[in-house]
């Protein structure tokens, strides 16, 4: 069957990495909604959509059946819930929401409506991540004791708006960034981390009461223990991911990106080796998933529950930041159904 989709936002994100992916995968771009309604009748002309609406009941009155969620942060928890009450299955962007709580509702409501929810964390598609876990779960590196993340980039101007200037909306990089890192960290290490130390700062890019920088050291439930570097604020980083076990080491560069590239390298005793990686974009493998999902074959790439996991993630790593203390990650807070 054909998944007709609604896109809630209209967003740079699904203009220029979702859309493509929908259609790639055989889905179909049904309408768009903005609550600009200019900018949604433009967005639609543009991205070949048929219909735009200013109104989310609106849309979700729709022929659709999925929806795709790339609004500001503090938009999202109530546009999921009233997706899933219309019976529509739920994409939506990092984080889910602006609190674990939150979080677990939308997980919770989706699994009463009995529809898809996913979490939009796009890197743990990556071939470098997946050939990246493989290798430790082969036994690779021997047992691993330790890993960093560089992922601390220019935030660009098109990009930067609330992100650097509304708390409200859920803007900093800990939301934005931090939420990714704790992601691909389960993803590739295969184990949860259950206690976090952040430092923040405001490098001059970041409006008062928002980070634009962070620095984490993460424990893992294995006993590893990891090091991550957020920024929106350096113009000429490079990013990259290591891990390193009793036996050897997988070095990762150019990585933590939207798009198929990078390399890894497996470092052991008996030399170097680069590994073979896909290279299919991350998008489409997220938007294969979620539509095989919706047949009943299997999960998203990343589920709701990932996505508590991220946030609580980042919820802890906001509060050590604030508090100066380590902070333990909590992310099975249950609410009343």
């Amino acid at each position: 069957m054909t998944i007709r989709w609604g896109l809630i936002g209209a967003s740079n994100i699904a203009r220029e990495y979702v859309i493509d992916a929908i259609r790639a995968e055989g889905g179909e771009i049904a309408a768009v909604m903005s609550s600009n309604p200019e900018r949604g009748a433009a967005y639609a002309r543009e991205n070949g959509i048929p219909l735009a609406f200013a109104n989310l009941d609106d849309l979700l009155s729709a022929d659709i059946d999925a929806v795709y969620i790339s609004t500001t942060n503090e938009l999202h928890l109530e546009q999921a819930l009233a997706a899933a009450r219309a019976g529509k299955h739920i994409l939506c962007e990092k984080p889910l929401a602006l609190s674990s709580n939150d979080a677990r509702k939308m997980v919770v409501a989706a699994s009463i409506a009995n529809v898809v929810l996913a979490t939009n964390h796009h890197l743990r598609n990556a071939g470098a991540h997946r050939a990246m876990r493989e290798a430790i779960r082969a036994g690779a590196i021997g047992k691993p004791v330790a890993a960093r993340v560089f992922h601390s980039v220019y935030l660009p101007e098109h990009l930067q708006g609330w992100r650097l200037k509304d708390p409200a909306a859920g803007g900093g990089v800990v939301l934005d960034i931090t939420v990714h890192d704790a992601d691909t960290l389960r993803f590739v290490l295969g184990h949860d981390p259950i206690e976090i130390s952040a430092f923040t700062q405001a490098a001059g890019m970041a409006a008062s009461g928002l980070e634009d920088g962070a620095m984490c050291i993460w424990r893992f439930k294995s006993g590893l223990i990891a090091q991550s570097h957020e920024g929106f604020t350096t113009k000429f980083a490079e990013t990259g991911f290591e891990v390193h076990g009793t036996e050897g080491s997988l070095i990762a560069s150019d990585v933590m990106t939207q798009k198929p590239v990078g390399s890894v390298i497996l470092r052991t005793a008996i030399g170097e080796e680069e590994l073979p990686l896909e290279r299919e974009s991350l998008y489409g493998r997220a938007l294969g998933a979620f539509h095989a999902a919706i047949r009943g074959e299997g999960q998203p790439a990343a589920t709701g529950e990932d996505g508590v996991w991220s946030l609580a993630c980042a919820e802890a790593a906001l509060q050590s930041a604030r508090t100066g203390r380590a902070v333990k990650i909590e992310p099975g807070v249950r609410v009343r159904t």
